[in-house]
C-alpha cells in the first residue's frame, strides 16, 4: 500500500523528523500486512433504524450495506438539485443530515456523540451515526479494535498495579500523547479509514467525536470536517489538520493553539481558522432542563430526602475497589433513607457480579434494572419529580441503551460520582474521584473552577469523607446547582450547539 499524502509529515507547518515519519509508516504497513488490504475496495453505506437512540434523537445508523444510500434525506437533496451541505443551510435545517463520525473507545467518545446527536436533532438537522469501529470487514475497522483493546487492558491494568500505573500509564497519558510525533502514527493509520466513506458527500456536515474518524474524513477528502476535541488537556493527539477543531475550555484553547508542550521546542501556533473554543458538549435535553432539574434538587435537598447518587461505571471497568468502598458507605445512609443510590455499569454485567461479591448485603437490597430501556426511562421520568429510595442497578447489554440510561438518571440524580472523563463536563453536581489516564486529571480541574464538581480526590478516605460533608451539610451541593445555572447563563454549556453549526457553516 502506497503513501497517498504527506499529512503525516507535518502538522501545521512544523515537521516531523525523518524518523519518525518512517516509525509511522513501517507501523501502518504491519497493520496492513495483519488485517490485510482493502485501499481498492468499494464499501456502501445505508441507513438503518438504531435502538433507544434513534427514537429519543432522531438518530440513523450507518451501516455496510451491497447498494442502497448512505444518507436518504441527502439524496433527495441531491436529487432536487442541492448540495447536501446547502440544504443544511436553510432556515430549520429541514432535517438536513450531520453525520457524526466516532468509534466506542470505553463509553466517553459515544456520550460526545450522543450530545453533537442530541444538539444536531434539536437544531432541525437529521444526525447520522458513523462508528468506525463497527465495520468488521475492514481493514480500518480492525486497527481501530485492535488499538482499543490494547487501550481497554491498559486502563484495567493501571487500576491493579501502582508501579505500572505511576511509571508508564500516566506518563503515556498526559506526555506520550501530548507529542507531535504521536500525530504521525495516526495520521498513516487514518487513510486504512478511508474506504468506509465512499458513499459520503463530499460537503456533506461532519463532526469527529474522536481524532480517527476525524482524521480519516479529511483523508477521505470531506471538507465540512469538525473535529470535536473531548479532553482539556492539550495532546498532539487531538490534532487532525484539515479540520476545524473545537475545544470546551479557554485554557485548552491557547494550549491547542500554541500547541503547548508538544515538543522539546516551541512550534508554530495552529491557524485561528484551524480552532474554536466552543464550551462543553451537551445533550439538549439537559441543557434546555437545567433550570428545572437544579430547582428539583434543591427541592429534594432541603426539604429533607434522601440525597440520589449516580455511580456511572466506565466500560473498562476499572475502580471497583473504590466503587465497592463508596456503596459501602452509602448503605447506612441508604437503609435510613437519607440517600439513593443508583449504579449504572453500562453493558458490563461481570461489573455488577464483581460488585455483588465485594458487597454481599447488595444482593438483598438493590432491584435490578437490566436489559429493559424502557423501565429505566419510566424510572428516571417518575423521579424528576417524584419520590425515589433504594439502590437501583442498571445493566443493559445493547451499548446505546447502556451509555444514555446515564443521561436519563442525570437529570433525577443529586450528585455524579465519576471520574474526571468526560463527565467532568456535564451540568450536574459531580464528585471527582481518582482518573485513569493523566489526561483526564484537567476534566476535574476545570469542574472546580466551574463550581459545578468536586475538585479530584484520588484518596478514598477522603471521597468518603466527602460523601459524609454532602450528607451533612446538604447546602454543597446547593452551591453546585447555583453554579450549574450561573454556568448556563453564559453559555458554558452549549458547546454541542456550535459545533454543529461550524459544521454546516463554518467559520463566520
Amino acid at each position: 500500500m502506497s503513501v497517498t499524502n504527506d499529512r503525516a509529515k507535518s502538522a501545521f507547518g512544523n515537521p516531523q523528523d525523518k524518523r519518525t515519519y518512517r516509525k509511522a509508516v513501517k507501523a501502518r504497513e504491519g497493520f496492513v500486512k495483519r488485517f490485510g488490504d482493502d485501499s481498492q475496495a468499494v464499501y456502501h453505506l445505508a441507513s438503518a433504524d438504531v435502538p433507544v437512540i434513534g427514537e429519543a434523537l432522531g438518530v440513523r445508523n450507518l451501516v455496510m450495506s451491497h447498494d442502497g444510500s448512505a444518507l436518504d434525506l441527502a439524496a433527495d437533496a441531491q436529487a432536487a438539485g442541492t448540495p447536501a451541505a446547502t440544504a443544511c443551510t436553510v432556515e430549520g435545517a429541514n432535517g438536513a443530515p450531520v453525520v457524526v463520525g466516532n468509534i466506542r473507545m470505553g463509553f466517553g467518545h459515544y456520550r460526545i456523540s450522543m450530545a453533537m446527536a442530541s444538539a444536531a436533532h434539536a437544531m432541525g438537522y437529521t444526525p447520522y451515526w458513523l462508528d468506525l469501529a463497527s465495520f468488521d470487514q475492514t481493514t480500518g475497522s480492525k486497527v481501530i479494535a485492535y488499538q482499543n483493546d490494547l487501550y481497554s487492558m491498559g486502563s484495567r491494568l493501571s487500576q491493579r498495579v501502582g508501579l505500572f500505573n505511576r511509571l508508564y500509564w500516566e506518563p503515556l497519558n498526559s506526555e506520550g500523547f501530548r507529542k507531535l510525533s504521536y500525530n504521525a502514527g495516526d495520521q498513516m493509520n487514518a487513510e486504512l479509514c478511508v474506504p468506509i466513506f465512499n458513499d459520503l458527500p463530499k460537503d456533506v456536515p461532519y463532526v469527529g467525536t474522536h481524532v480517527w474518524p476525524a482524521q480519516a474524513a479529511v483523508h477521505a477528502g470531506l471538507t465540512h470536517v469538525v473535529n470535536a476535541i473531548p479532553d482539556n488537556w492539550p495532546m498532539a493527539l487531538h490534532l487532525a489538520e484539515g479540520a476545524i477543531h473545537t475545544v470546551q475550555t479557554p485554557s485548552s484553547y491557547l494550549g491547542y493553539h500554541q500547541l503547548r508542550g508538544m515538543a522539546k521546542h516551541q512550534l508554530k501556533p495552529m491557524p485561528l481558522d484551524s480552532l474554536v473554543y466552543t464550551g462543553h458538549y451537551i445533550d439538549h435535553e439537559l441543557v434546555s432542563n437545567i433550570g428545572h432539574d437544579c430547582q428539583a434538587r434543591r427541592a429534594r435537598l432541603m426539604g429533607g430526602g434522601p440525597i440520589r447518587y449516580l455511580i456511572s461505571v466506565g466500560g473498562a471497568g476499572a475502580q471497583r475497589e473504590l466503587f465497592a468502598a463508596i456503596i459501602r458507605r452509602l448503605l447506612p445512609y441508604v437503609r435510613t433513607e437519607q440517600a439513593t443510590l443508583l449504579v449504572n455499569v453500562g453493558d458490563h454485567h461481570n461489573v455488577w457480579e464483581g460488585l455483588l461479591k465485594d458487597i454481599e448485603e447488595l444482593r438483598g437490597v438493590a432491584q435490578t434494572h437490566f436489559d429493559n430501556f424502557a423501565e429505566v426511562a419510566a424510572l428516571a421520568g417518575k423521579a424528576l419529580d417524584g419520590p425515589l429510595t433504594g439502590v437501583h442497578a442498571f445493566c443493559d447489554s445493547d451499548i446505546f441503551s447502556a451509555v444514555y440510561s446515564s443521561n436519563l438518571l442525570m437529570r433525577c440524580c443529586d450528585v455524579l460520582v465519576t471520574k474526571p472523563s468526560e463527565f467532568s463536563f456535564y451540568p450536574v453536581p459531580k464528585l471527582m474521584i481518582h482518573r485513569v489516564g493523566g489526561h483526564e486529571a484537567w476534566g476535574a480541574i476545570r469542574a472546580a473552577e466551574v463550581g459545578d464538581g468536586t475538585y479530584e480526590i484520588d484518596d478514598t478516605e477522603e471521597v468518603l469523607a466527602m460523601i459524609d460533608s454532602f450528607q451533612l451539610d446538604r447546602e454543597l451541593v446547593a452551591f453546585m446547582c447555583d453554579n450549574i445555572e450561573a454556568a448556563n447563563r453564559i453559555g458554558i454549556y452549549d458547546g454541542a450547539y456550535k459545533v454543529i453549526d461550524l459544521a454546516v457553516n463554518g467559520i463566520r
